[in-house]
């Protein structure tokens, strides 16, 4: 068994789409970043890079390479999955929190689970929770939005 910790953090700005776990959530500001800048996937895919010793979501998909500009993150946690599999490992669970004080995104963790699950993480090893940093930091300004997520890997065989 191996564990790994992932946390990712992404500024709000007009112009943007709002995409958390691959679910676009109605909201007047977006995450900045180079790829759709979903915080969760991308906290999760350093979570499962961590266990397995790869290193972080940086080294794989570098924001200094263009083929990543404007990328789907369910589209690089896929690739991740993959990553892992290829590396004998399994993933057993992933528990993850978002932090955000607005909007409420309790009513999307069903959808984001079903998009984590399409990516290709099995649904039952996948818990998501939302909490609000009751109006500190950054998060609790409603400047940004932050994500952590905690992998356990199993070796296949």
């Amino acid at each position: 068994m191996r564990i790994g910790i992932g946390y990712d953090s992404h500024k709000l700005v007009e112009g943007r789409k709002l995409i958390i776990g691959g679910v676009e959530i109605p909201h007047e500001k977006g995450l900045l970043g180079h790829s759709d800048a979903d915080v969760l996937c991308h906290a999760i895919i350093d979570s499962i890079l961590g266990a397995m010793g790869e290193g972080d979501i940086g080294k794989h998909f570098p924001d200094t390479d263009g083929k990543w500009q404007g990328a789907s993150s369910i589209r690089l946690l896929s690739k991740v999955i993959e990553l892992a599999g290829q590396k004998g490992f399994g993933i057993v669970n992933i528990d993850s929190t978002v932090i955000a004080e607005k909007p409420k995104l309790a009513p999307y963790i069903e959808a984001m689970k079903d998009s984590l699950s399409k990516a290709g993480l099995p649904s039952a090893s996948i818990n998501i929770k939302a909490k609000s940093n009751e109006g500190m930091g950054f998060t609790g300004r409603g400047e940004g939005i932050a994500a952590e997520a905690v992998c356990l890997l199993k070796t296949r065989g």
